[in-house]
C-alpha cells in the first residue's frame, strides 16, 4: 500500500502550479563554481518572474524535500546508502573536491537541494494532473536511474514523479516523456526499459555524454542531432516528432524535460539554438499538450550558461502571454466540466452567436 506522503498534500487553490524552494540553490564556499552548472539558476528564474509581476512568493507552491521513504518508491536502499560516501557524490556531481568533505556537509549542502528539487518534481506531477499543467523550476535529473547516478543527477525525479502518479492517482496509467535536453536521458530510459505504459521521445546531440547504447533501446522516438544543429532544423524536428509521439500513444500525463543546454555556446551541449528558438520549442510542446487536453509537467534540467535563467523566465512569460498557462483544467482530470468552466463555455458560445 502506498505510504502517505506530504508531497501530495493539496496546496492552496490560489497558488500557481509553479513549484520552487530557496533550498534548490547550491551555495557552498564557491565549490559550486567548479562545475559549469549555474547552481543558483533556479532562484534567478523566480526573481525574473517576480520582476515581471507574474508571480509572488505566496503564489508559488513551496517544494518539500523528498524523504527516504519517498525515494525508495524507485531507488534501491543500496543506492541511497552509497550516497553516504562523499566520493560517490563527488563522482555523480562531477565536483571532485566534494570527495574530501565530511558526508554530513555533503548531505546538507549538495544532496538536500537535489532532494528538494526531486520532491518538487513529484509534487508538480500531481499538480499537473489537477490543474492541467505544472512547472518545477528545478529537477529534470534524467541521467539518474533506480540504482545509479551520474551527470550531476543524484535522484531519479522523472521516474519518481511518474511512478507516484501510477501508484497514487486514479486514471493515470500512461505517460509520455518528451526529453529535449541536449543529452540523452539514459536514467529514465533504463528505469522504464520494459514498461509499455511509458513512451519516451528523446532528441539529443548524438556525440556527447552519456552515449548509453543500452538505454537507447527504451526510446520509442529517437531524434539524434548533429553538432551545431540550428533553429530551423531543430524546431521542425521537434514539431514533427512531438506531434507524431502524441498521435502514436495517448498518455494521461506528459513529462517535459526542458533542458536549456541546447543553447548556442553551451560548453556541454554542442548545439546552436538561439534564445528565441528555446522559447519557441517550449511553446510547441505546450501547444501540443494543451490542445489535446493532456496534463503537462515541465522540469528545467540542464543548462550551463549564466543567461539560461533569463531564457527560462522569458519562456514561461511567453507561455503565459499566449494563454497556454490558463487555469482551466484538462478534461481527463475532471471527468465532467466544472460549473465555472460551463459558464465560461456558454458565455463564449453566446458571444460567438452574437458575432455571427
Amino acid at each position: 500500500r502506498p505510504h502517505r506522503t506530504e508531497l501530495y498534500e493539496d496546496p492552496p487553490l490560489g497558488c500557481w502550479p509553479i513549484v520552487y524552494s530557496p533550498d534548490y540553490n547550491i551555495t557552498f564556499m564557491g565549490l559550486e563554481k567548479l562545475h559549469p552548472f549555474d547552481a543558483g539558476k533556479w532562484g534567478k528564474i523566480i526573481n525574473f518572474l517576480k520582476e515581471e509581476k507574474l508571480i509572488a512568493d505566496d503564489l508559488i507552491v513551496q517544494a518539500r524535500e523528498a524523504t527516504d521513504e519517498d525515494l525508495l518508491v524507485v531507488h534501491t536502499r543500496r543506492y541511497l546508502n552509497k550516497l553516504k560516501w562523499s566520493f560517490v557524490v563527488a563522482t555523480i556531481t562531477e565536483i571532485p573536491p566534494v570527495a574530501f568533505l565530511p558526508n554530513f556537509i555533503v548531505q546538507r549542502k549538495v544532496l538536500k537541494p537535489l532532494r528538494t528539487q526531486t520532491g518538487g518534481t513529484i509534487m508538480a506531477g500531481k499538480l499537473a494532473v489537477d490543474r492541467g499543467w505544472a512547472i518545477n523550476v528545478g529537477g529534470g535529473f534524467h541521467h539518474c536511474s533506480s540504482d545509479k547516478g551520474g551527470g550531476f543527477c543524484a535522484y531519479a525525479d522523472i521516474t519518481l514523479a511518474i511512478k507516484f502518479l501510477f501508484e497514487r492517482v486514479q486514471g493515470v496509467s500512461r505517460a509520455t516523456i518528451i526529453d529535449l535536453d541536449a543529452h540523452q536521458g539514459n536514467g529514465h530510459e533504463r528505469d522504464f526499459m520494459d514498461d509499455p505504459r511509458v513512451y519516451i521521445m528523446d532528441a539529443y546531440n548524438r556525440y556527447i555524454y552519456p552515449g548509453d547504447g543500452f538505454a537507447k533501446c527504451a526510446i520509442k522516438r529517437k531524434v539524434e542531432l548533429e553538432w551545431g544543429t540550428e533553429d530551423t532544423e531543430y524546431l521542425q524536428k521537434v514539431q514533427t516528432h512531438v506531434e507524431g509521439a502524441l498521435n502514436e500513444f495517448k498518455p494521461d500525463i506528459i513529462v517535459y524535460n526542458a533542458g536549456t543546454d541546447i543553447l548556442d555556446g553551451d560548453p556541454l551541449g554542442g548545439l546552436a539554438i538561439s534564445p528565441q528558438g528555446i522559447v519557441k520549442r517550449d511553446e510547441v510542446v505546450f501547444r501540443a499538450a494543451r490542445s489535446r487536453g493532456v496534463p503537462v509537467l515541465m522540469v528545467t534540467s540542464g543548462g550551463y550558461q549564466k543567461r539560461t535563467a533569463r531564457i527560462i523566465a522569458d519562456s514561461i512569460l511567453n507561455l503565459h502571454s499566449l494563454g497556454l498557462l490558463g487555469r482551466q483544467q484538462p478534461a481527463c482530470a475532471l471527468g465532467s466540466p466544472s460549473l465555472d468552466q460551463m459558464v465560461r463555455d456558454s458565455a463564449k458560445d453566446f458571444s460567438n452567436l452574437a458575432l455571427q
